[in-house]
C-alpha cells in the first residue's frame, strides 16, 4: 500500500479518536454541574479508630448532628446565614455529641469547631463538589485516628432518610464515580495507546523511507 495513504488513514483514525475524547469530555462537563468551596458547608467526623464499636459511635453522632443541622439551615438560602446559623448553634451541638456519648455509656473526650478543611472532589448524584478549603463542622472523637465521614451541610446533602431514621453515606454514589473514574482512565489508556502507535508507524514509515 502506498505511504502516503496509510498515512491519511492513520492521520484520520488519529483525528477521530481525539475528536471523540473531546466530545465526551465536554457532554461529562454539561452533564454535571460544579460546585466550589465558597458555595457549601461540610461535616466531617473523625472516629476514634477503625474499629468497630467506634465507627459505630461516629455514624450515630453522625446521624442525630446531621439531622439536626439539616433542620436549622433548610429554608436557608444564603450561605452566609447558615453559617451564621451554625455557628450560634455550635455549643448545642456540642451538647448533642455529649449527649449521645452519655447515651451510648461512653466517657470519650471529643471536640466540636467550626472551621476549614481540605475536602477532596467528591461527586453527589450529578454535582460535583471540587477539591478544596470549606468551611466545615469538625467533630473529632477520642484520638481522631479512624476512618473519617464528611457530607454536605448546605446546602442539605447528606443523604439522610429522616423517615427511617437510616443515614447513607452515599456509599452507592461513591461507587458510582470510581466506576466513572475507572471508565475515563481506560479511555485515556486507549488514546495514549492509539496515539503511540499512530507515532511508532510513522516513525517506521519515515525511518524506511530515509
Amino acid at each position: 500500500m502506498n505511504q502516503k495513504v496509510v498515512i491519511y488513514l492513520l492521520f484520520s483514525l488519529f483525528v477521530l479518536v481525539l475528536s471523540y475524547e473531546s466530545q465526551s469530555y465536554h457532554a461529562a462537563l454539561a452533564h454535571h454541574q460544579e460546585v466550589g468551596e465558597e458555595e457549601a458547608i461540610r461535616l466531617r467526623i473523625l472516629a476514634n479508630s477503625d474499629a468497630i464499636k467506634d465507627q459505630m459511635v461516629k455514624r450515630n453522632i453522625r446521624d442525630v448532628v446531621n439531622g439536626q443541622i439539616t433542620e436549622w439551615v433548610t429554608g436557608l438560602d444564603d450561605l452566609d446565614d447558615a453559617k451564621q446559623m451554625i455557628r450560634e448553634n455550635l455549643p448545642e451541638i456540642d451538647r448533642m455529641v455529649e449527649s449521645e456519648l452519655a447515651a451510648l455509656g461512653l466517657e470519650q473526650d471529643y471536640t466540636v469547631s467550626f472551621t476549614q478543611a481540605q475536602f477532596p472532589t467528591k461527586l453527589y448524584g450529578n454535582i460535583v463538589y471540587q477539591a478544596g478549603i470549606y468551611d466545615t463542622v469538625l467533630i473529632t472523637l477520642g484520638e481522631g485516628n479512624g476512618e473519617n465521614w464528611w457530607c454536605v451541610l448546605f446546602p442539605p446533602l447528606c443523604f439522610l432518610d429522616m423517615a427511617s431514621g437510616d443515614a447513607v453515606d452515599a456509599s452507592d454514589e461513591e461507587e458510582t464515580v470510581e466506576e466513572e473514574v475507572e471508565e475515563e482512565q481506560d479511555d485515556v489508556v486507549v488514546s495514549l495507546f492509539i496515539v503511540e502507535l499512530f507515532s511508532s508507524i510513522i516513525e517506521r514509515i519515515f525511518g524506511t523511507a530515509s
